[in-house]
């Protein structure tokens, strides 16, 4: 999709500090961390949201859960424990248009979030 952020990152026509990468994901240090550990999680299909997952979409959200647990260990917060999370639509506060996975550590979280 010619118009949405996470796609540029994708083609490589914006930058992103990348901490994972393969065939079908793509994951990067989110710009306005919230938490010590804040990565986002892509695949690098354009998918609008978790709403708009089909069936064909399973092996790519398993990619993005296989990548999570290599993140967490990567980065050093599988041990205490970490939030995945997927928003969807305005008032879920989807900012980007595509499927991303937040991917939250490094510090003692709160429920609810806020």
């Amino acid at each position: 999709m010619s118009d949405c952020i996470f796609c540029k990152i994708v083609a490589g026509e914006l930058p992103s500090n990348t901490v994972f990468e393969n065939d079908e994901v793509l994951a990067f240090h989110d710009i306005r961390p919230q938490a010590p550990v804040h990565v986002l999680i892509i695949p690098k299909r354009h998918i609008p949201s978790a709403h708009a997952l089909t069936a064909e979409d399973a092996a790519v959200l398993g990619e993005i859960h296989q990548a999570a647990r290599q993140i967490a260990e990567q980065l050093g917060v599988a041990e205490q424990g970490y939030r995945l999370v997927t928003n969807v639509g305005f008032h879920g506060q989807q900012t980007v248009p595509h499927l991303h996975y937040h991917l939250l550590g490094g510090r003692q979280l709160q429920w609810p979030p806020g």
